[in-house]
């Protein structure tokens, strides 16, 4: 078994791409997840950049790391300049981090008609820079910047960069696809060109514009190298850096000979994916490969009764080979395996009728543009109304939302709900910030006295959509609401040519879920 570093970049790469900060607290804790896996290395930032990063290392100093080293990243000496006295090569050295990687160029291009200096100063940069930081007791990664594209343009003068960094005693050279315009075929060739020309191990650090990066990185491995940079998620600037989640699980579960991460490492993939994700307030990707909710989802009914029988017959892996979990869609696609996957605990299975009956309400409801996929609450309540089992919980007799708006622009929005409750009427007026909260508050008051129960559940998130947006104002619109208590999170959907009520009959069928699960102590579908 070959052992394949991983070295992620998710703290100083990653945060170049748009939209993307971690506060000094958010990369603390990221790191320690990423040494929790047995990542090896993990680049915390420049510290001569900003403060941040600098104090990123001072913190760092201060904690014990399992397995991961700290990484320092920063460039080569300026022209002109001794490195002992450059302020980006002190910087790195007083940052305290055992390791640093210092980033030199590549590419004729680069040296030529950017810096504008000769090829004699930039090797001699590139000879210092590493000398400077290995006299100090550092270990050293080069990353060779534009690598692939300087092979293409001028093999011989980019060549005798990686050896000039090899000759000053870099522990890792690194070849980088900086413009992520490279191809598999030309990544491979270029890693071997590398191999041949110097003694010292060789990584890889590839980015995504072509879409190609976790492909590049995994032919790079396969062609020798030891060392994969990367981010989790692929995040970086512009599109982005390679996977380091997609090349972890393709080294370990599909690859062969490879080892990486540290035992149990690969089984929480999925889990250190959204904790990246919710530390940097982004949205998930649902069809993430490996780590994403739709990575094992399942929708059409030839689909789901193969996999009821034979999980592999449409699974790759195992789901939880790296901490996902599989799932079981309903939609106008579905059949009756569908249907039975997700209903085990109203065992329907020797009752075709029934699962006929649910199968044709789901078909005619997502017509009229509902939606169950990520709505089980409300297909938990589908099934009980067509299986008999439904017993509703209240009856809404009438209400009414009014939005009252004063000539100074201030609105005031109150709902009045007369709803029977076992036999009682309850008759109540509440106000909110906008008529949906409105229409909310006026429901939990008419059934506390009832239902105490819900006084420990809440809304999370409310979305609507406009479905048929050619009928203008007209439209039907489907509002989906998720709710929580301190056991679960929960969905539900509603749809009307009326917001309010498709508002409604969304937090209908919340609140009703909520006391069937309390009653019956089960999740959708368990």
């Amino acid at each position: 078994m070959r052992r394949i570093e991983m070295y992620d970049t998710t703290l100083r790469d990653g945060t170049q791409g748009e939209g993307i900060s971690f506060s000094l607290r958010d990369k603390l804790q990221i790191a320690e997840k990423l040494d929790e896996l047995g990542f090896d290395y993990i680049e915390g930032g420049y510290p001569l950049s900003n403060p941040k990063d600098a104090e990123f290392f001072q913190r760092a100093a201060d904690r014990d790391w399992r397995h991961a080293k700290v990484t320092a990243f920063g460039m080569t000496r300026r022209r002109g300049t001794a490195a002992e006295d450059d302020a980006g090569m002190l910087a790195l050295r007083d940052s305290g981090a055992p390791v640093v990687t210092i980033v030199g160029k590549s590419w004729h291009l680069h040296v030529g008609e950017v810096l504008r200096i000769d090829e004699d100063e930039n090797l001699a940069m590139i000879e210092d820079s590493v000398g400077f930081l290995k006299s100090e007791g550092r270990r050293v990664i080069y990353d060779a910047e534009h690598y692939f594209d300087g092979l293409r343009g001028d093999p011989e003068f980019t060549l005798r960069t990686i050896q000039a960094a090899g000759v000053a005693g870099a522990d890792v050279i690194v070849l980088c696809d900086t413009n992520g315009g490279s191809l598999p075929e030309w990544i491979g060739a270029g890693v071997r060109a590398a191999l041949d020309a110097t003694d010292v191990p060789v990584g890889i650090h590839c980015h995504n514009d072509c879409d190609v990066a976790v492909a590049n990185s995994l032919t790079a491995v396969t062609a020798g190298a030891a060392q994969v940079q990367g981010t989790v998620n692929g995040i970086g600037e512009r599109c982005g850096n390679a996977d380091l989640v997609s090349i972890g699980a393709n080294l370990a579960l599909k690859a062969e000979g490879y080892r990486v991460l540290r035992p149990g490492g690969i089984e929480r993939l999925a889990e250190l994916s959204r904790y990246v994700y919710e530390l940097g307030n982004m949205n998930f990707r649902p069809t993430q490969p490996f780590v994403g909710s739709s990575a094992f989802a399942h929708k059409g009914g030839m689909h789901v009764h193969a996999v009821n029988r034979v999980t592999r017959s449409y699974e790759h892996v195992a789901p939880e080979s790296v901490g996902n979990e599989r799932r079981i869609l309903v939609s106008e696609l579905s059949g009756r395996s569908n249907i039975l996957a997700k209903t085990p605990r109203h065992r329907l299975e020797n009752n075709p009728e029934i699962l006929r009956r649910i199968l044709e309400r789901v078909q005619d409801l997502e017509a009229k543009g509902y939606h169950f996929e990520a709505a089980d609450a409300s297909f938990d309540l589908l099934v009980r109304r067509v299986a008999g089992t439904y017993r509703p919980a209240f009856r809404r007799v009438h209400s009414r939302v009014s939005v009252v708006t004063s000539a100074a622009g201030e609105t005031s929005t109150e709902a009045t709900l007369k709803l029977e409750v076992g036999g009682r009427i309850e008759h109540v007026v509440a106000e909110g910030d906008g008529p949906v909260n409105a229409l909310d508050t006026a429901l939990r008051r008419a059934l506390h006295p009832a239902y105490p129960v819900l006084t420990r559940m809440h809304l999370v998130d409310y979305r609507v959509r406009v479905i048929n947006s050619t009928e203008g104002t007209a439209a039907r619109v489907r509002v989906v609401i998720d709710s929580a208590d301190e056991d679960d999170v929960w969905t539900t959907v509603g749809v009307s040519e009326n917001i309010i009520e498709a508002s409604w009959l969304a937090l209908v069928d919340s609140v009703e879920y909520k006391l069937f699960r309390d009653e019956e102590g089960a999740a959708p579908g368990a």
